[in-house]
């Protein structure tokens, strides 16, 4: 897997700064996002985590059901944690065009607009790697037109972790539309509480190596 190391923002450069972001970003709902994706991860499976930020899924989530976690990063401070914690954890540009490891479950939070304006090669990726799932959970409201100024500044400097810089998010619309050319290997999707994000579930790509 390549890796290009990024010059993280402020909020990506410390993983109290950037938890203490996101409490303010989702409100009350900031835990719903991580208790829907976490209750779509079977106990026990491997999972693989896209752009998996400081570890919140696995530490506050997945942990305690026993996975097989590895986690995927362009920011050296949230690895460098999670690999003093103890987790599998690695820097690694995920938008180099190479195969993904294999693991059961392979997911991405909060993170596919970073591959606009053509996620759909990432996600062609996750499928070929997963053996059981694909979790892709994604905002679908831009809260950098909140009338709330801090809410609106955070979420402005929430766009680009390091070294990409993207205007672009995705609406309800847009998403849907993505995920419609995947037809019958959509299994789900849903609106997590508070509506902010939307979760889709896909099957793996047939033939996915074993």
């Amino acid at each position: 897997m390549s890796s290009r190391p990024a010059t993280p923002s402020l909020i990506y450069r410390s993983p109290l700064v950037y938890g203490l972001a996101m409490a303010v970003l989702y409100g009350r709902y900031y835990r719903a996002r991580s208790r829907s994706v976490a209750a779509l991860v079977p106990p026990g499976a491997s999972v693989l985590e896209l752009c998996c930020g400081p570890g919140t899924l696995y530490l506050g989530y997945l942990k305690a059901k026993g996975v097989r976690y590895r986690g995927l990063d362009l920011n050296p401070v949230f690895i460098r944690r999670l690999r003093r914690l103890g987790v599998d954890a690695e820097v690694a540009d995920v938008g180099a065009a190479e195969p993904l490891p294999p693991a059961d479950v392979v997911l991405i939070q909060a993170s596919l607009y970073h591959f606009l304006p053509d996620a759909r090669p990432l996600i062609d990726r996750m499928r070929a790697a997963a053996r059981q799932t694909v979790i892709v959970s994604e905002p679908v409201r831009n809260l950098a037109t909140s009338r709330r100024p801090l809410v609106a500044r955070l979420a402005g400097a929430s766009v680009s972790p390091g070294d990409r810089h993207h205007s672009d998010r995705f609406t309800e619309a847009s998403l849907d539309a993505l995920m419609a050319g995947y037809g019958e290997g959509v299994c789900e999707s849903r609106l997590i509480p508070g509506g902010r994000d939307k979760i889709y579930v896909l099957r793996a790509t047939a033939g996915a190596d074993l």
